[in-house]
């Protein structure tokens, strides 16, 4: 699944012409905040490596998400992590700041949910949450994840929230 669509926004998978919307996107400390801090632009192209690689490993990964004027507004997907010494998949979602308060996060997060679960039949899908970002709480609230428990994640307070098929 290369491509799909919502009702705002278009995700096509992520390749090398998505690393200088990526690099932009890791440089704003407030997007960043959450995501282990800012990245510079040799981490960012390693992450867009990465990430690539997953794609071809497992047939899903992460998308670049567009709005419907084609505008770069964010990265979002599904992917593999290791939580605790437990091989889990997880849904992510970050938007550019321009984008923030619109609803755009639970659009995506629903999306990515009904991907995993009906499409690709994965069994449950997890969100990995740094416990103070609490708009990323919600928005997997909204989708019906349920809260599991509290954990560290590379040295950070984290909880998890799962849905499971």
């Amino acid at each position: 699944m290369n491509r799909f669509s919502t009702t705002r926004l278009t995700a096509e998978r992520l390749n090398d012409s998505h690393l200088a919307d990526l690099i932009a996107l890791h440089l704003d400390p407030d997007v960043s905040r959450y995501l282990g801090g800012v990245r510079e632009a040799e981490a960012t192209t390693q992450y867009l490596a990465v990430n690539m690689a997953h794609w071809d490993q497992y047939g899903f990964g992460l998308w670049a998400l567009r709005t419907t004027d084609g505008t770069f507004a964010g990265r979002a997907g599904i992917r593999h992590i290791v939580v605790d010494d437990i091989d889990e998949i997880e849904i992510v979602y970050t938007f550019k700041r321009e984008f923030w308060g619109q609803g755009l996060a639970s659009e995506i997060a629903t999306a990515l949910t009904e991907i995993g679960l009906s499409q690709l039949e994965l069994p449950s899908l997890i969100g990995l949450v740094f416990v103070g970002n609490i708009a990323s709480r919600r928005v997997l609230e909204k989708a019906d994840y349920v809260l599991e428990k509290s954990t560290i994640h590379r040295g950070e307070d984290v909880v998890i929230y799962r849905i499971r098929r």
